[in-house]
């Protein structure tokens, strides 16, 4: 389904404003054992990332934007904080779920079902065609053959790759393979959208062509997208920009 169909078809939208958050932190740290010693990678984070929202994350490397895309994107889970002091841990919502409560089986299904990931090396399966590289997430979650053959004709349309379906990565160019990578994200319409420096690895005018898909595509979706960036050009780009230091949000 072509993006001004999506908006054509789908009931009137939350306000963003209004809407409650897909992913929320409220107090939440990070640390990680090495050796003896414990490194603090996140201090006392309070974050909110609306639907529809493309929020960016800047900061110097080490400043803890990796770890922060860790947890909201379900892959990592905040300290447990001291059970003697329960009215100061740290809060972690997503859709809903309170994720300190989630085991690993259910924060892997909320994972594979509502979050989509877009890395700066791209990540496709190198044996896999385009068009398998983007079905790949809707044969994960059971979704009909007929129904995925739709849907990836529609999200090559989208990227304007169509005529690459059969190709494989290593016959595609950076931006083509990042236009995949974003496609394959978005293939399953979920809730949030992680991206860790999708431009990093292209030229000026292939990143600005990746830039304004991930927009228009977030918005026509309704998800929420958090990125960690280093380049002007996207934060530009994005509804909200957010310093990271020393593992604390300015």
């Amino acid at each position: 389904m072509k993006i001004a169909a999506i908006k054509a078809m789908s009931a009137v939208q939350a306000d963003p404003a209004k809407a409650p958050p897909v992913c929320s932190l409220r107090n939440v740290s990070k640390s990680y054992r090495m050796g003896v010693h414990t490194v603090p990678a996140l201090r006392s984070v309070d974050i909110d990332v609306l639907p529809g929202e493309l929020v960016a994350l800047t900061g110097p490397s080490g400043s803890g934007k990796s770890t922060l895309l860790n947890l909201c994107g379900l892959i990592d889970a905040m300290d447990a904080g001291d059970a003697e002091d329960a009215g100061n841990a740290g809060k972690h919502y997503f859709d809903n779920n309170d994720c300190a409560q989630l085991d690993a089986r259910k924060r892997t299904l909320l994972r594979r079902n509502s979050i989509g990931f877009v890395f700066q090396s791209f990540n496709l399966v190198p044996v896999m065609s385009v068009a398998e590289n983007i079905d790949f997430p809707l044969f994960l979650v059971g979704v009909s053959a007929k129904e995925r053959r739709e849907r990836v004709a529609a999200a090559l349309a989208d990227v304007d790759l169509t005529g690459f379906a059969t190709r494989r990565p290593d016959e595609l160019s950076g931006g083509q393979r990042q236009r995949v990578a974003v496609a394959r994200a978005l293939i399953k319409r979920p809730r949030l959208v992680i991206a860790d420096e999708p431009t990093a690895n292209l030229d000026s005018r292939t990143a600005e062509q990746v830039i304004n898909l991930m927009r228009k595509l977030c918005h026509a979706e309704n998800a929420a997208c958090l990125i960690a960036t280093h380049d002007e050009r996207l934060t530009a780009r994005c509804d909200r920009v957010l310093a990271m230091r020393d593992g604390v949000l300015r």
